[in-house]
């Protein structure tokens, strides 16, 4: 059955794969977005395509009003002041717009480890909206607890072939579930179609196993002819003067920064690792199908 399903961050790398998914299904897909500019390749697919702010209240309602489910997410902002009353902000004009609207099934974007709400960094954020969105009368909520993005690899390539090295502010050798965003698509994009998810409930999408940032290091090492490339754990002074200088807000970053450090904790570890959260795409496949291809363009 083909449905009418509103996408919030079709710009971004999870919002981006489940428009593809349900419009090449044939649903009748809404994006919205600030700059919908960036989505005009998706209308000759069949999509429309609206103008429109994460807390534009009317603007969600009007689109919500006539869908059979939505897709919704708290963005980062990365000039944010105070980064958690930002965050419940944009958690109180969705719900806002959810109660208005009348639609009954929600997909949320979380991430693994949301069950805490302090100490671990932006993910108390997430957590506090997914606490906030339970709240909600006779509207289905379905949670996905994502791991970990094998694509934030992607966003150090230059770091990689400039100084000779991968790095971040998380320690080395601790093992945490990552995950490529193609599969978080393709289970949030089921559950939008399928409307399977009743109550409130949650879904964590753990990929394939645990991985320490030391041996995805060293499976990118050997797919770029570098077997030995090292992985450093960057002091998060260093790194903090870092994202400073790109203009993110002192908060953001501590918010962000805090999460990373907070990984040793334990707190990406705790949901359970089943078939129900094993995706398939391993480090390996993400390197060679995205990786790799990027290293070797840039």
């Amino acid at each position: 059955m083909k449905r009418k399903i509103v996408i919030l961050g079709a710009t971004g790398t999870v919002g981006s794969k489940i428009a593809e998914n349900l419009l090449n299904d044939g649903h009748q897909v809404t994006l919205i977005a600030r700059h919908p500019e960036k989505l005009e390749k998706y209308r000759s697919l069949g999509a429309e395509i609206i103008a429109g702010d994460i807390t534009d209240v009317e603007t969600l309602t009007s689109a919500f009003a006539s869908a059979d489910s939505a897709f919704i997410l708290l963005p980062d902002n990365v000039k944010a002041e105070n980064t958690r009353a930002y965050q419940r902000e944009v958690t109180s004009r969705l719900i806002e717009a959810i109660e208005k609207s009348g639609i009954k099934h929600i997909v949320n974007m979380s991430s693994v480890g949301s069950h805490m709400h302090e100490g671990n960094g932006m993910m108390g954020g997430t957590g506090e909206q997914e606490v906030r969105l339970n709240q909600l009368k006779d509207v289905n909520v379905l949670h996905i607890r994502s791991a970990y993005f094998m694509e934030n690899f992607l966003r150090i390539i230059q770091f990689v072939k400039n100084k000779g090295i991968n790095g971040t502010a998380a320690d080395g050798d601790h093992a945490i579930p990552m995950v490529a965003t193609k599969d978080v698509a393709k289970v949030a994009a089921e559950h939008l179609s399928n409307l399977d998810f009743k109550g409130k409930s949650v879904h964590a999408v753990m990929g394939p196993k645990d991985y320490t940032y030391r041996e995805f290091t060293n499976i990118i090492g050997k797919a770029i002819g570098n077997p030995e490339l090292p992985y450093v754990q960057i002091p998060v002074e260093q790194a903090k003067q870092v994202f400073l200088g790109n203009g993110f807000s002192k908060d953001f970053v501590d918010n962000l920064l805090g999460m990373a450090v907070a990984i040793k904790s334990g707190f990406m570890n705790y949901q359970n690792r089943d078939d129900f959260t094993t995706t398939s795409t391993t480090a390996e496949d993400f390197v060679s199908e995205f990786y790799l291809p990027l290293y070797n363009k840039q």
